[in-house]
């Protein structure tokens, strides 16, 4: 199944929607965006989607709907060489620490090419991990093999563990007939495109209809997406989203509410912890707290009644501190009930002082 999920800046939900596995994100954005409308009124959003979600369709929709409808998308890498020439004579300004930024403006929308330091590190290692090995697993192929075809299936084997690093590569293939020997097979590194691709590291395309903002203020939107992204992540592993086991529909839907139910929870001790007990996780808490258990004492009586006590665990020190620091008190002991018929008319009970 596929789960949209709208959240706001400080990760609050707002909305969720369950609908079948096989549904593409770019046939649903635009009724979807209808849908929030409809439900909550139209205002002065800014929506801020990832790359390869909204189409140009639904871009210029927006732009020429009345008012406009403000977003903020990344762009695929493509775009990104369209720009290039015209994006080079901009001076890069300081968003942040370590982010640079350029500003670009075209047909009532603004580029923002964005280059964080800290992402070109990981970008460069993330590449340069599968190109070594795509390259020791070329070096390591029989010359001369045994037919071209044999080759041609090794290269293919060695191909998915490549990954783009596949393309960085320059690999002439012999003849078909032709025999595999150090002369008719060799290859030799891109060099221009491994340039190109190190000086995109860490780079990011953004685009908006919103021109009054700061580059900075932009970006700084965009990374809102991260909470989009620790949602679903907190919701696929701590809150048991997955695996689902219902056959149903109305049963896959429910149990989605759920999860949603719980995750709107998780985000408000989450909000209610940072001012409070800063570096403490949702997650953490709740497991710490998780050994205070509601137990129920059954005391059976003479006359085939029950009473029963509900408690509660009384907390250890550590859990004391965390609900002082959360500024949470426990209830008050439940009182007790009696409850009648509960054993079997031929149980006897006996009482001794």
């Amino acid at each position: 199944m596929v789960i949209a999920l709208l959240v706001t800046p400080d990760g609050f939900p707002l909305a969720s929607a369950v609908m079948p596995g096989n549904t593409s994100d770019k046939t649903t954005l635009a009724d979807f965006l209808n849908s929030i409308d409809k439900q909550y009124g139209k205002a002065n959003r800014t929506w801020v989607m990832d790359r390869g979600i909204p189409t140009e369709e639904t871009l210029t929709a927006r732009r020429e709907a009345d008012p406009p409808v403000h977003y903020l998308v990344g762009t695929p890498r493509g775009r990104l060489t369209r720009l290039e020439k015209s994006c080079l004579a901009k001076p890069w300004e300081q968003a942040r620490e370590s982010v640079q930024v350029k500003r670009l403006s075209q047909e009532n929308e603004l580029y923002v090419l964005a280059r964080s330091e800290g992402r070109v590190d990981k970008e460069r290692a993330m590449r340069r991990r599968p190109l070594t090995q795509w390259w020791k697993r070329l070096k390591e192929l029989p010359k001369p093999s045994p037919s071209r075809d044999d080759l041609l299936m090794k290269i293919g084997a060695a191909k998915k563990q490549a990954g783009r690093a596949f393309g960085l590569v320059d690999i002439p293939l012999p003849e078909e007939g032709q025999a595999v020997t150090p002369e008719t097979f060799q290859f030799s590194l891109r060099k221009a495109k491994l340039h190109k691709a190190r000086r995109r590291a860490g780079c990011y395309l953004l685009r908006s209809n919103l021109t009054e903002p700061s580059p900075a203020t932009l970006w700084q939107y965009y990374l809102q997406l991260t909470a989009v992204e620790q949602a679903f992540k907190e919701l696929k592993n701590d809150l048991g989203l997955r695996p689902i086991y219902h056959q149903l529909d109305h049963r896959i839907e429910a149990h989605g509410f759920v999860a949603f139910i719980a995750y709107c929870l998780q985000v408000t001790l989450k909000n209610q912890a940072r001012p409070l007990a800063p570096g403490l996780t949702a997650r953490a808490i709740l497991d710490k707290l998780s050994t205070i258990q509601r137990v129920d004492v059954q005391l059976p009586a003479t006359d085939r009644r029950q009473f029963v006590l509900p408690r509660y665990t009384q907390p250890d020190a550590d859990q004391r501190l965390l609900l002082q620091r959360l500024k949470l008190t426990l209830p008050e002991q439940p009182p007790p009930r009696i409850q009648a018929n509960q054993l079997p008319a031929n149980t006897t009970t006996a009482n001794s002082l």
